[in-house]
């Protein structure tokens, strides 16, 4: 048996317009649709297959506002047992090394963990080391941007592939790991799955309960600072040629002054 604990995170939408809050240049959560990260929702099933697998139990953790509960519940309803929601004002603006030393701190709460799972990087801050940042803190082996996972009793065995060929890993358990894309097909939630989400128990925890310092997190306290941002510039129209014999060399010459050839 297998207990597993899977990080996810709630995100923008892809296909929303994303913006920054004026002032402290932070996210704004409200400017756009809120998702499950679709990465979390492949390191999800991947619990889900070790657990129908070798048995034993999913717990989903997250740290957000009162909204990503809806992140939770997706979770849930796919098939996760409980879970466990870090909510915290003090939480605002909180860079990555904050972001993971309260993540780790949570983990050391949830007795007889012995698999820690995360997407490879949000969609949102694109970071990606996160999941390594909490193995320096809790000093557990880790095995980072699998495309392949494979639990054999006290051992893990993955696949990384990298622009340099793929390389064979292996750690022993507890540790922490983080898939990529290519890891699975995540399942849609059944109906029956959807309702049980709803009776599931979803603990909901602030810093002090995990002995986390307000001082320690937040915007005021964070590592780096956002001092100014440029919306991106609006798409304009593109250049036409009109082919009067020469088109080719037309193209040619464009290409050639954007320094595509």
């Amino acid at each position: 048996m297998t207990n597993i604990v899977v990080l996810i995170k709630q995100v923008p939408d892809t296909y929303s317009e994303r913006k920054l809050t004026d002032g402290d240049y932070t996210l704004d959560r409200e400017a756009a649709d809120a998702v499950i990260d679709e990465i979390n929702e492949r390191a999800v099933e991947e619990a889900l297959q070790i657990k129908e697998a070798s048995g034993g139990e999913v717990t989903i953790l997250t740290a957000g506002p009162a909204r990503a509960t809806e992140a939770i519940r997706k979770a849930l309803s796919m098939g996760a047992d409980k879970a466990i929601h870090i909510q915290d004002d003090s939480l605002h603006g909180s860079d990555a090394v904050q972001t993971a030393y309260v993540l780790a701190r949570a983990l050391g709460t949830v007795e007889g963990v012995e698999l820690v799972i995360a997407g490879n990087e949000a969609t949102d801050g694109r970071v990606g080391a996160i999941p390594a940042m909490i193995a320096e803190y809790l000093e557990l082996p880790h095995l980072t941007h699998l495309r392949k996972l494979e639990v054999d009793g006290d051992t893990l065995k993955g696949e990384r592939e990298t622009d340099d060929g793929i390389y064979h890993v292996e750690a022993s358990l507890p540790a922490i790991v983080s898939v990529n894309e290519k890891i699975n097909e995540p399942r849609f939630p059944s109906f029956k799955g959807i309702m049980a989400a709803k009776k599931k128990e979803v603990a909901v925890v602030t810093l002090a309960e995990i002995d986390v310092e307000a001082s320690d997190v937040g915007l005021e306290n964070a590592g780096s600072t956002v001092l100014a941002s440029t919306p991106k510039p609006p798409k304009t129209a593109g250049e036409r040629v009109a082919d009067e014999g020469d088109g080719g060399t037309k193209v040619a010459e464009y290409l050639v002054s954007q320094k595509i050839i």
